[in-house]
């Protein structure tokens, strides 16, 4: 279910009770209507409450003229919410929130039931009133029709969006369990994401932690730092600058030393925990910035540092 606006604007003039509009001097712009026009079972449809305001009657008499005329509104033209449907669209419309006290389910009037209105209503204003709820349809139509595929796509970046939060939510829950988790990706922007999943790694080592990384700094000796005491750290990197050296050389002034080597014949990163290797698509240092992903080699890590020379 879908609605146009998040907050219903109530006319100008018009409380949010059935106050009735005196007189065509008061009728509510276009604009107005379009914000009382809700997308429910997938039609275009107004509350019979709303209706009765712009129509200047009370919503119980306009309600008693459609059942006097019940054969002019099929269902297609006028339907009642079920408790379900009214609990939805109140959880996303402040404004509709007083529905919740109605002991009755409220009704609702698609396009088609709305000019029908104009035949049972006998207000002065229900001619005019309907020539702008009309148009206010016709509006609409319009803009849904033009921003299709700007819904399409907010839609599909939202289906998106679910399922990899579901698929970082599985991670998460592997780690809480004490398991590591084969493989995953991480997204740009996740990079709080990121770095608590491989913080969670580095956490869980028994023994050692060395890590294949060629743009290493001290951020990356920080995470490192989430080890537990007598847990040894090792990094391997294409070249020790002297930024480095010196961010190292502090550090282990005072926090428990990490073993830095100059090593040059790895590309990608690799984080070996206890006998454990992962291949990490991103440094250390940038993680979540912008995709990677992570996959659980089925190499150990002795068979992993026989190779190194």
């Amino acid at each position: 279910m879908a609605k146009k606006s998040n907050n219903i604007a109530t006319p100008k003039g018009v409380a949010k009770s059935n106050r009735v509009i005196a007189n065509c001097d008061n009728l509510p712009v276009v604009s107005t209507i379009e914000q009382m026009i809700f997308t429910i079972r997938g039609v275009q449809v107004m509350f019979d409450r709303d209706l009765a305001i712009l129509y200047g009657v009370t919503t119980g008499r306009l309600n008693e003229q459609v059942k006097r005329n019940i054969g002019r509104f099929p269902e297609q033209f006028r339907f009642q919410l079920s408790e379900e449907e009214r609990n939805e669209v109140i959880a996303k419309c402040d404004n509709l929130r007083s529905l919740r006290y109605n002991p009755s389910l409220p009704y609702v009037f698609t396009e088609q039931g709305i000019a029908q209105l104009s035949s049972v209503l006998h207000s002065p204003v229900a001619i005019e009133v309907s020539v702008k709820i009309m148009n206010a349809f016709v509006y609409m139509r319009h803009f849904l029709i033009s921003n299709a595929a700007v819904f399409q796509r907010l839609e599909n970046i939202e289906k998106h969006q679910i399922a990899t939060d579901q698929r970082i939510d599985h991670v998460f829950q592997l780690l809480e369990a004490g398991q590591h988790p084969q493989q995953g990706i991480f997204f740009d922007g996740q990079i709080f994401d990121a770095y608590t999943f491989v913080s969670d790694l580095i956490r869980s080592a028994k023994k050692s932690i060395v890590l294949f990384d060629n743009y290493v700094d001290d951020t990356v000796l920080t995470m490192l730092d989430k080890r537990k005491s007598k847990v040894t750290a090792t990094i391997y990197t294409q070249k020790v600058k002297q930024q480095l050296s010196l961010d190292l050389a502090k550090h282990n002034a005072q926090y428990q030393a990490i073993d830095v080597k100059q090593y040059d014949r790895v590309h990608d990163r690799y984080l070996c925990i206890d006998n454990t290797v992962y291949h990490i698509g991103a440094s250390l240092k940038d993680l979540g910035k912008r995709w990677f992903s992570f996959n659980k080699m089925e190499m150990t890590a002795k068979e992993l540092m026989g190779n190194v020379k």
